[in-house]
């Protein structure tokens, strides 16, 4: 009961704070029959979270065959239909394997894109000697973007505050490069502590910090979530959440973890991504972009434009 009068609690706040002040974006109408939608679109809009895969690659441990609906390679290509249908002109690519050998892959795909996809999200292993030598000479290549560890799947929730992690994690800025942050609810503290060691690297956390949808964990995750927001040098992407949710979720399932997160980042600090092709688990890439279009209702105009494009251009540096 308790969570439960939190999250009303929260959601009365945010509601109370922007009731008088919508306006709506001016749109164009894209229908997705297949998943029974009609979605919204501006002018512009960027997917900030992608992945694409090739299994023969080896290297994707965790992409076993009981992920039946994305046991399979999934390329550019498979994408580019969706993108289309969503007005989406620049995408994030973002790795799924802890290899720098799959960086390299991605930055060839990236090239290879004729522009579509704006920038990548690499791994480099943060605990290596050579960490920073490895870093140098892949932020040679424009393309890459934020370097993401695979934190969600280390045992040791504090890997991040680790001496050689935190000196590989030094570097970043001085290199161009930004901090994506896969962690679970689990490993907020630590990455709070991370980000106040260093406020002059731009760190996005992923899928809004994972929060555990299905169980209905609020708490601890919705004032980690807070904390963490109070750190100006912090974004978050509004993505993955459908895989942390039930399979029969709806967009009212997810209206107060998003309404949290808005409250928490504003307009101005969040980002959609797809989390294709992860998010085929869960409804898939039309259902997951029309409930967002539904639930992301902000103050201005300009505001939806950012969430939805603006805000990953500037961040990334797209």
């Amino acid at each position: 009961m308790a969570g439960e009068e939190q999250r009303i609690r929260y959601a009365c706040k945010f509601r109370m704070c922007i009731r008088d002040a919508f306006l709506p974006l001016p749109t164009v109408r894209i229908g997705f029959a297949a998943a029974g939608f009609a979605v919204t679109t501006t002018a512009v809009r960027i997917d900030a979270h992608h992945h694409v895969w090739r299994l023969a690659r080896g290297d994707y441990g965790w992409l076993t065959p009981e992920l039946a609906a994305i046991h399979r390679d999934f390329m550019l290509d498979d994408l580019a239909p969706l993108l289309d249908g969503a007005g989406i002109t620049a995408t994030v690519l973002v790795q799924a394997a802890p290899t720098v050998a799959e960086t390299e892959f991605l930055l060839r795909t990236a090239a290879d894109s004729n522009g579509r996809v704006g920038g990548v999200v690499g791994w480099v292993d943060l605990a290596a000697t050579d960490a920073s030598a490895t870093l140098s000479r892949l932020a040679r290549d424009p393309l890459l973007k934020s370097i993401r560890p695979m934190l969600q799947d280390l045992p040791d929730p504090e890997w991040i505050l680790r001496a050689d992690v935190d000196r590989a994690l030094s570097v970043l800025p001085d290199l161009g490069l930004r901090f994506d942050a896969l962690v679970k609810p689990s490993q907020l503290p630590a990455l709070r502590q991370m980000i106040e060691r260093h406020p002059s690297l731009a760190v996005v956390v992923d899928h809004g910090g994972k929060p555990p949808i299905a169980a209905g964990g609020w708490q601890p995750w919705a004032d980690l979530v807070a904390q963490i927001a109070q750190h100006a040098n912090v974004h978050c992407k509004l993505s993955g959440l459908v895989t942390e949710a039930r399979a029969d979720w709806t967009p009212e399932t997810l209206r107060p973890w998003v309404e949290h997160l808005l409250a928490c980042f504003g307009p101005a600090r969040l980002m959609w991504g797809s989390d294709w092709p992860v998010v085929n688990l869960a409804g898939g890439y039309a259902r997951w972009l029309a409930a967002s279009d539904l639930l992301l209702v902000v103050p201005a105009a300009p505001d939806r434009a950012a969430i939805f494009g603006a805000n990953a251009r500037r961040f990334y540096g797209l």
